[in-house]
């Protein structure tokens, strides 16, 4: 039988606010004559046009075109709003017309008002019937739109004090409705937070085993939790633009919110806020402060354990990978000790982590996401990071070693998994990323024991080639750092266009090429020269002829 009274009631009320509405949309919009009017002028009349026509069809509208026909009403009265403050804001416009068009956005607003406000109470008496999270949403939806009208009934009151239409009743009307509004969705969103707080320790408390129903409950309170803030942050700003005082409404956005603006720099706002704070604080202390304290020293006592096992473990481990008998790059040595290290401190982290009561299964999946995350963000570096491990494998250099490698030419000072130093010949430090190598050709020069010197010397068509091969051979085979074995080879190469070609290939250490190079050139020279045997280079006649 209640259900049918209220059913009944419910039917009643829309029915009578309804034909209210509609007696009352007649005036809500005069039409101002068009006969001189501005273009501005002219759209606003075209809207006004607009928004009543929709506004008689909004009555017999149904479903879907009930909501379309809302959703243009919204967006043309809106633009109707921007028209009329661009005319206000105008300094020659005719007072009298816009005097005519505030007073009638007034009304329009007062009826649009009354409107949502007997939906939003059709629906609560609905949704008294029968609990649904969809009902509830729809609720949210009509109090979103609500607040757009009442932020655009605000500024329309501000319009009418600049000329100088008084609008004291409407605006002590909006303050009070709005104060006993503001006051509703405050306690809304403290029950609201409750409930979520509520609802995220069952699901908590389920685990594994977390129904549907629960997520869908965490889900649809904090929807409700975000759109009761959003209306609450709306009520708060009109109520402080009417110069009513808002602290107590900023304190519970702030609580929901978290976010420091400038309204924590209000005395009373701050003053609340670290009196709530220190409540809590005193409380935690009094209930959970000795267990809390213990488990803080253990938790300090198990990182400093870990960071004492690490060292022992980073110690063995040197020992163990620059013995000789394993040959490990010098890079591959500094990677096991680094991750030894870091492996067994971060075991002993999640322990610690543990004993203060975190769940280290979801700590590890978030760490797995934000993996993810963070290897979209840095693909060029896990590229060098890829490249340093195919170089640490495979091994094609090692630290001290002379290379050629990215166009680039000098010893390795340095190698970790994302970059390679190399210095120059000329003493430069290179800092090279890997993939740059890997992707290139490597030249490692000392990779071999032995390296040959070629060399190439020439001497003139009338010279003696016995004997200035006999030279040549002399002075390679004097030099102390040229290796008898292979044998160096002396030998006439090519006859070329102004000399006769000797090659002198001798065979020498690697950190030993240049020197031996240097050493040969200069006593070839001073040798050929004692000797007689001329160098001969390129000589070119020029011939003039006078006429």
């Amino acid at each position: 039988m209640l259900r049918i009274l209220l059913t009944l009631l419910l039917f009643t009320s829309a029915v009578f606010t309804t034909l209210s509405l509609r007696a009352e949309q007649d005036a809500v919009i005069p039409i101002v004559a068009t006969s001189q009017l501005t273009d501005t002028q002219n759209q606003i009349s075209r809207l006004q046009q607009t928004i009543e026509q929709d506004t008689k069809l909004l009555f017999k509208a149904k479903g879907e075109l009930r909501t379309f026909t809302e959703y243009r009403i919204k967006n043309k009265s809106s633009e109707l709003r921007d028209k009329i403050g661009q005319l206000i804001a105008t300094p020659d416009a005719d007072q009298q017309y816009l005097v005519t068009l505030v007073q009638s956005q007034l009304a329009f607003l007062e009826n649009v008002s009354a409107y949502l406000d007997a939906q939003i109470m059709t629906m609560r008496l609905d949704l008294s019937l029968d609990d649904d999270s969809q009902k509830i949403l729809a609720i949210s939806q009509r109090e979103f739109e609500r607040d757009h009208y009442l932020k655009a009934q605000l500024t329309t009151l501000q319009w009418a004090e600049t000329l100088n239409i008084d609008v004291s009743v409407q605006k002590q009307k909006l303050t009070e409705f709005m104060l006993n509004r503001a006051d509703q969705f405050d306690s809304l969103v403290h029950y609201t937070q409750d409930e979520l707080q509520k609802a995220v320790a069952e699901a908590a408390d389920a685990g594994a085993d977390i129904t549907s129903e629960q997520k869908a409950d965490v889900v649809a309170l904090k929807e409700r939790l975000e759109q009761s803030s959003s209306s609450l942050a709306v009520s708060a700003g009109i109520l402080e633009t009417l110069g009513q005082n808002v602290a107590p409404f900023k304190q519970t956005l702030f609580s929901v919110s978290g976010d420091i603006t400038q309204d924590v720099l209000n005395f009373s706002v701050a003053s609340n806020l670290l009196q709530g704070w220190g409540k809590v604080i005193k409380d935690q202390t009094i209930n959970n402060g000795p267990s809390l304290t213990f488990k803080i020293l253990v938790f300090l006592f198990i990182l400093f354990a870990a960071s004492l096992v690490a060292k022992i473990v980073t110690q063995i481990i040197s020992k163990t990978v620059r013995a000789s008998k394993l040959q490990f790059s010098q890079l591959l040595q500094d990677f096991f000790i680094s991750l030894s290290s870091k492996i067994v401190f971060a075991l002993g982290l999640l322990i610690a982590l543990s004993q203060l009561g975190f769940e280290l299964g979801p700590l590890l999946a978030g760490f797995g996401i934000a993996g993810v995350i963070i290897g979209f963000a840095l693909q060029d570096t896990l590229s060098n990071f890829a490249s340093g491990m195919m170089i640490l494998i495979y091994r094609p250099f090692d630290v001290g070693d002379l290379i050629n490698a990215a166009n680039v030419t000098g010893r390795v000072s340095h190698m970790s998994l994302v970059s390679t130093t190399i210095k120059t010949l000329d003493n430069q430090r290179l800092i090279v990323p890997n993939n740059k190598i890997w992707g290139d050709t490597i030249n490692n020069i000392t990779a071999e024991h032995q390296r040959r010197v070629d060399m190439t010397f020439g001497i003139s068509y009338s010279d003696n080639v016995e004997h200035a091969e006999t030279i040549l051979k002399s002075i390679v085979e004097q030099h102390p750092k040229v290796q008898a074995h292979p044998e160096p080879i002396v030998k006439l190469h090519t006859l070329g266009e102004s000399s006769v070609d000797f090659i002198v290939r001798p065979w020498v250490k690697p950190d030993d090429y240049w020197e031996v190079y240097w050493d040969i050139t200069r006593a070839v020279k001073i040798r050929f020269d004692a000797e007689g045997i001329s160098i001969p280079f390129p000589q070119r006649d020029v011939h003039i002829y006078q006429k």
